[in-house]
C-alpha cells in the first residue's frame, strides 16, 4: 500500500478494530487498514439501538473490506427477532429491509424513552477514580466523565500512595469541566483509596467507581444511576466492561479468559436471595459484578464497613475486593443489578508478563477472597464444600465455562499460572492482615 507521493504508508499491525456501530446511525463500511494505520483482519463492534448496547460482534474482514451495506447485514441478521421486540414491528414480518426503515422512522425505543426521562430529573451523585502514578490514563478516565450525559455529579480523585505531583496537576486541570475534588490517600493499596474516597462526604445518594485504565461511555453514569432509580431494592449495581483497544496478543487472550464481563453479556439481571438457586453469592463468580464499573447506595457500603483492605491490588492477595463487598451485600438479604446499559471500557495489559501477574492475582485473590469470608462467618465453609464438586469440574474440565472460550493459540501457562495463585490465595491474605494488623499498631492504619 502506498500513499500519494508512492511512499509505503506506515501501518501497525493489531488483532482487532474496535468500534461501536449504532443502528439508528449511517453504518460505514470496514476496511482492514484503518485511517489510523492500524490493520487487522477481525474487528469487535458494540452494537447499539438508540445507545442501548445489544451485543459485542466479532466481524471477519475480507481482503476487499466490507461495504456498509454488507456491515449493516452482519450485525442486523444476527438479532432480527430482538430489534423486531425493541422496535415493536411483527416478527413474523421483520426482514433486514423493515427493521431499517423501522429503526430509521421510530423515534426512540422503551430504553431510551426511560433513559431521557431519567437524565431529565437526575438526582445528584458521586464518582470515585481510584488511581496510583498514572497521569496519562488519568486524564483519558477524566477527559470522559466530561462528557457524561448524566446533569449532577460531583468527581474525587483518590491519589494513592503518590510519588509525584503529576496525578494532583491532571485532577486540577479538570476544574473547569468537572466539580472534582482531590485527596491523597499515602497508603498503598486499593481498599484503601477506595475507603478514603468514602470516608469522604460524597453527595448524593449513589457513588460510582470507575478505575484509571478505561473510559465511561457517555451514557454510563446516568445508566447506573437509572438502576437504583428503578428499584429502591437495589443496593448495588454493575454494568459492562468491553476492551478499549486489542492490538496486543495479551489483550485478545484476557478477552478470551472472559475478559472483565466474564461472559454476563447484555440482557440486564437482579441478584438476590430469591435468586441462589440459579447464582449462589459465592460460586460461580463474579457474575454480579466488577470493580472496573460499580456503584452502590453509600450507606449501604458504610454499613458493611467499606472494602477489606487485606484485599484488592496493592496486598498480597492482589484482588477480589469487589467480590467480596458484591458478595457480602447479597448475603445480607441486598438485591444487586447488572445493567448492561451502562458501559465502560477498558484498557488491557498489553504485555505477556502484565497478563502473567494479572493471572495469578486473579486466582489468588478469589481464594484470598474465599479466607476472607470464611474468617468472617465460619458457616461460610458449609457452603463451600457443597459448591466445591462444581469448582473442581470447572477447573480441570475441558468442556467448562472456564476454558470453553479458549482458542487453540491461548498459552495454558497463563492458566498454570491462575492456578498457582489459586493456591497461594488464603495464605496471602493471611499475611496481608497481618501487615495492617502491624500498621495499625505503627499508628499508620
Amino acid at each position: 500500500m502506498t500513499n500519494a507521493a508512492g511512499h509505503p504508508d506506515a501501518t501497525t499491525q493489531v488483532y482487532a478494530h474496535v468500534l461501536d456501530i449504532e443502528l439508528t446511525a449511517p453504518v460505514t463500511g470496514l476496511q482492514r487498514t484503518r485511517a489510523s494505520g492500524r490493520h487487522a483482519d477481525r474487528a469487535w463492534a458494540l452494537v447499539r439501538l438508540f445507545g442501548e448496547p445489544l451485543g459485542l460482534d466479532v466481524l471477519d474482514i475480507p481482503p476487499e473490506g466490507l461495504s456498509s451495506d454488507a456491515v449493516e447485514a452482519l450485525v442486523l441478521d444476527r438479532r432480527l427477532a430482538r430489534l423486531a421486540q425493541l422496535l415493536g414491528i411483527d416478527g413474523a414480518k421483520a426482514g433486514r429491509d423493515t427493521v431499517r426503515e423501522a429503526a430509521r422512522m421510530i423515534g426512540g425505543t422503551p430504553f431510551s424513552h426511560a433513559h431521557a426521562e431519567f437524565v431529565a430529573r437526575a438526582p445528584r451523585c458521586s464518582v470515585v477514580v481510584c488511581t496510583r502514578d498514572r497521569p496519562d490514563g488519568l486524564r483519558r478516565c477524566l477527559g470522559s466523565l466530561t462528557v457524561q450525559d448524566h446533569p449532577n455529579f460531583a468527581v474525587w480523585v483518590i491519589d494513592n500512595a503518590p510519588t509525584s505531583g503529576n496525578t494532583r496537576q491532571v485532577a486540577e486541570s479538570f476544574g473547569t469541566d468537572l466539580d472534582i475534588h482531590y485527596v491523597v490517600e499515602p497508603r498503598p493499596g486499593l481498599s484503601r483509596a477506595r475507603n478514603a474516597g468514602l470516608r469522604r462526604e460524597l453527595e448524593g445518594d449513589v457513588v460510582a467507581w470507575l478505575d484509571d485504565d478505561e473510559v465511561a461511555d457517555s451514557l454510563w453514569l446516568s445508566e447506573l444511576a437509572r438502576a437504583f432509580d428503578v428499584r429502591p431494592e437495589v443496593a448495588a449495581a454493575s454494568g459492562a466492561v468491553v476492551p478499549a483497544e486489542l492490538n496486543t496478543p495479551a489483550q485478545l487472550w484476557f478477552e478470551q479468559f472472559g475478559g472483565h464481563s466474564k461472559g454476563r453479556g447484555f440482557t440486564p439481571e437482579e441478584f438476590s436471595p430469591n435468586t441462589w438457586t440459579k447464582q449462589h453469592p459465592l460460586y460461580p463468580l463474579p457474575p454480579f459484578g466488577v470493580g472496573a464499573n460499580m456503584a452502590f447506595r453509600t450507606e449501604a457500603l458504610r454499613r458493611l464497613g467499606g472494602f477489606d483492605e487485606a484485599l484488592g491490588s496493592g496486598t498480597p492477595a492482589q484482588g477480589s475486593e469487589d467480590t467480596k463487598i458484591f458478595t457480602d451485600l447479597l448475603r445480607a438479604g441486598c438485591t444487586v443489578a447488572y445493567r448492561p446499559s451502562a458501559v465502560t471500557r477498558h484498557f488491557h495489559r498489553r504485555d505477556i508478563e502484565g497478563l502473567l501477574r494479572q493471572m495469578r492475582g486473579y486466582g489468588s485473590g478469589l481464594t484470598a477472597f474465599y479466607a476472607a469470608s470464611v474468617l468472617a462467618r465460619p458457616s461460610t465453609t458449609v457452603d463451600l464444600v457443597r459448591l466445591a464438586p462444581r469448582a473442581l469440574r470447572d477447573l480441570y474440565s475441558a468442556n467448562s465455562l472456564r476454558v470453553a472460550t479458549l482458542e487453540d493459540d491461548f498459552p495454558r501457562d497463563l492458566l498454570a499460572e491462575n492456578r498457582r495463585g489459586l493456591i497461594t490465595g488464603p495464605w496471602l491474605y493471611l499475611r496481608g492482615r497481618v501487615q495492617n494488623w502491624r500498621a495499625h499498631r505503627r499508628g499508620y492504619g
